[in-house]
């Protein structure tokens, strides 16, 4: 276990990947980012996967990008252009939490800086223990962020405040973050893993292909216009009506008892 990168679970219908670089607080190696993508990549796909966790071990969730290794990179001899389809690639690591068709939550145990800020920040869900930091970290190393960052801060906490976060890199508590509305909720730190997992497996449980189209709906209301959104609502709302879920759910509602959904 001490040599793998990233650790993977599937139970009760939720996935859990743990980012596993305790002794650097979780930096994003490109091994871990590789395999981080590999996997979530093959959960989009798994039908028994309803709900997927992402957390980190130790006291960080994710210190962001492995400084120890930038000087060691730049002495690679890449063109610029290899290097920045080289970190388009391993930002798909974001947009896969931000876009794939499984609801997505953070556990955030400790410190998120920089590229974990925006890993974080990329899912659907954020729930953090009281113990937790976040940071972008990117003006004290002369970097202008990656990882969704920008896009994501600038939706979530408004311009003005992304901007404080990104030209001051002052770091901010859990209360803070939440306050601003960087985390829907702040748990208890030594609980913060069980909490989540009921959560998750609350969700995983639950009508998925709604949940499919929630997410994708309000993505898309982040970018377009109020006439294509209701026209997407249109089609998703009615192809929700075609499943098991919806029939299931009537019945439940007609019947007055809890539904048992099968995520069909």
């Amino acid at each position: 276990m001490a040599d793998q990168v990233i650790l993977t679970q599937v139970d009760n219908k939720v996935a859990t990947l743990t980012f596993h670089r305790p002794e650097k607080l979780n930096a994003l190696s490109r091994e871990l980012l590789q395999q981080s993508i590999d996997t979530l990549q093959q959960w989009g796909r798994d039908p028994d996967v309803g709900a997927i966790v992402v957390t980190g071990a130790g006291r960080a969730f994710c210190a962001g990008g492995d400084v120890s290794n930038m000087a060691q990179e730049h002495e690679t001899p890449l063109t610029l252009e290899q290097q920045i389809d080289s970190l388009r690639e391993r930002q798909e690591l974001s947009w896969l939490l931000y876009n794939l068709p499984k609801v997505t939550i953070a556990a955030v145990n400790g410190h998120a800086m920089g590229a974990g800020l925006g890993v974080s920040l990329a899912c659907d869900l954020r729930f953090a223990s009281a113990n937790a930091k976040f940071g972008t970290a990117y003006a004290k190393v002369g970097f202008g962020g990656d990882f969704g960052t920008t896009w994501l801060l600038a939706r979530l906490a408004g311009a003005a405040k992304a901007k404080e976060l990104f030209m001051l890199g002052d770091i901010i508590d859990a209360a803070e973050a939440q306050r601003i509305g960087l985390v829907n909720r702040v748990l208890p730190h030594d609980n913060l893993l069980s909490e989540v997992q009921a959560l998750a497996a609350r969700i995983a449980h639950g009508p998925l292909t709604s949940y499919r189209y929630m997410k994708a709906n309000v993505n898309l209301a982040m970018t377009t216009d109020f006439r294509t959104l209701l026209d997407r609502e249109a089609e998703t709302h009615l192809r929700c009506g075609q499943t098991e879920d919806h029939q299931e759910g009537v019945r439940a509602f007609l019947e007055k008892r809890p539904p048992n959904f099968s995520g069909r």
